[in-house]
């Protein structure tokens, strides 16, 4: 196990060396005054999950089209012809990847090329963080959240908060140590440990992983819980990850929603329970189609006309600010915009996109939002508002106002969260592969409860409240 680890280890941060090497070059092939935060509205943030269904998501805005932008990837090839000797060979193969073409998406060219070190590097990664996120639920889950659980759900929380945070923190080392992301932070220094709700512009389909990058310097990596469509809790292990972090699906059919979100929010009251609740308004993340159906409908309307931004849906904010707000203390507006162009998922893998991302955080008391629900949403319009202006202003400076100097992520405390999370995942796999059948049974028996929680979304309560709704239904039937 200590060798499997070292080596991964070795593999990872060489390759990330080489990187290094060569970073100025990859660099001096961007564009600098190309700055849009997705910048030129190109349609590079794309859609993920296909069908958005209208107005029908959580309020009367139009953002959605039946149109689907997909991601298309036509990578520049790099050949290389066959030599006799394996030196020359080698030699030949090495040069071919210091001039690989950039690779193009979308007619523009990525900040870095997708060298066969990246490619590599970057699979290393998915191919660790895919097997010790399978390891850690169908090992952890059974005690974490089904025995603990039954006795406390605040334990229960806790103890996944904690194991399931530090695999998470996997992902801001990648963007940041690895791949050499650089995350610049402005706007409100916000406090350590509040509970909140964070709202955010949808750039692309990986906007909510980089407020891990936030999340990981104010301590509540682990704690934060996203309002996601229901067909993204169908992604193979995924999907049993966000059912176990409570992330709250919903169908984005306010008729159906608004009894999901009173259920589920009215389990995260208690402030002693750390909470950051993170909803994107705007339903859906950011095409030119969706803009132009949103700037349509908002003219129609009387609302303001966004452009670097789609209309907020109102419905499903106010109902997250109105079942929380005694338990809050703050809502974090926050304004995600990209240096160069959106990345999608494998860029982030890897490490071909984004050079820069820019993360502007506004902190409201909420005392400060309005309670009614005709003024909350005229609210979140007004802020809405800012951030189309803060995203013009980005076009054409580069950066948001009033940048923060925020302490980079520790090396040291990346590499032991990797050891951990990795030495864990070993042994759990020798346990399966290798040792008693009980542990098979186990694992099997792990997955069934994953595949049907997930499937049905349901959690365990304590044996508390069973036997009060036992004991209440005996008396009902007797009177």
């Amino acid at each position: 196990m200590i060798v499997v680890v070292v080596v991964l280890i070795v593999v990872v941060v060489a390759t990330s060396y080489c990187d290094d090497n060569d970073s100025d070059d990859d660099s001096s092939g961007s564009n600098d005054n190309e700055r849009s935060g997705c910048g030129d509205n190109d349609g590079s943030g794309t859609s993920n999950g296909g069908n958005d269904n209208g107005n029908k998501f959580w309020g009367s805005s139009a953002n959605d089209s039946p149109t689907t932008a997909a991601l298309h990837h036509n990578n520049d090839e790099c050949s290389s012809s066959t030599s006799k000797s394996n030196a020359r060979f080698l030699n030949r193969f090495l040069k071919k990847m210091e001039v690989c073409e950039p690779v193009k998406s979308e007619n523009r060219l990525k900040h870095r090329p997708l060298t066969p070190i990246r490619f590599l590097r970057g699979l290393i990664c998915l191919v660790v963080f895919l097997s010790t996120a399978l390891m850690c639920l169908v090992y952890f889950v059974p005690v974490a959240v089904v025995g603990l659980r039954l006795f406390s759900i605040r334990c229960s929380r806790k103890t996944v908060s904690f194991i399931f945070g530090l695999w998470l923190s996997l992902w801001p080392s990648l963007f940041e140590k690895i791949n050499k992301t650089k995350v610049v932070f402005s706007g409100d220094g916000v406090p350590m440990k509040e509970r909140v709700l964070l709202i955010a512009n949808h750039r692309t389909e990986v906007d909510w992983m980089y407020l891990w990058d936030l999340a990981l310097r104010k301590g509540r990596l682990g704690c934060i819980k996203y309002i996601l469509k229901s067909s993204l809790m169908k992604l193979p292990i995924f999907g049993w990850g966000f059912h176990i972090l409570e992330f709250i699906a919903v169908e984005r059919k306010w008729e159906i929603d608004e009894q999901i979100l009173q259920q589920k929010l009215s389990t995260l009251k208690d402030p002693q329970d750390p909470l950051w609740l993170a909803l994107f308004p705007e339903g859906t993340d950011y095409t030119d189609q969706k803009s132009k159906n949103s700037q349509k409908f908002a003219a129609e309307a009387g609302l303001p006309v966004l452009t670097n931004v789609l209309l907020p849906k109102t419905k499903g904010f106010h109902a997250c600010l109105e079942a929380l707000r005694a338990s809050l203390d703050a809502v974090y507006d926050v304004t995600i915009a990209y240096k160069n162009q959106c990345p999608s998922f494998l860029d982030n893998v890897f490490g071909v996109d984004p050079p820069e991302v820019h993360l502007h955080v506004r902190r409201i008391p909420v005392e400060e939002i309005p309670a009614s629900e005709t003024k909350a949403a005229s609210w979140l319009i007004d802020t809405f508002q800012i951030k189309d202006q803060l995203l013009s202003d980005f076009k054409i400076q580069g950066h948001f106002p009033n940048q923060l100097n925020e302490n980079e992520i520790s090396t040291f405390k990346s590499l032991v969260s990797f050891m951990v999370i990795v030495s864990f995942t070993a042994m759990f796999t020798y346990f399966t592969f290798f040792s008693v059948i009980w542990f098979k049974l186990y694992v099997g028996l792990s997955c069934a409860y994953l595949s049907l929680a997930t499937r049905f979304n349901f959690q365990l309560m304590p044996l508390t409240y069973y036997v009060h709704a036992l004991h209440k239904s005996k008396n009902q039937k007797s009177e």
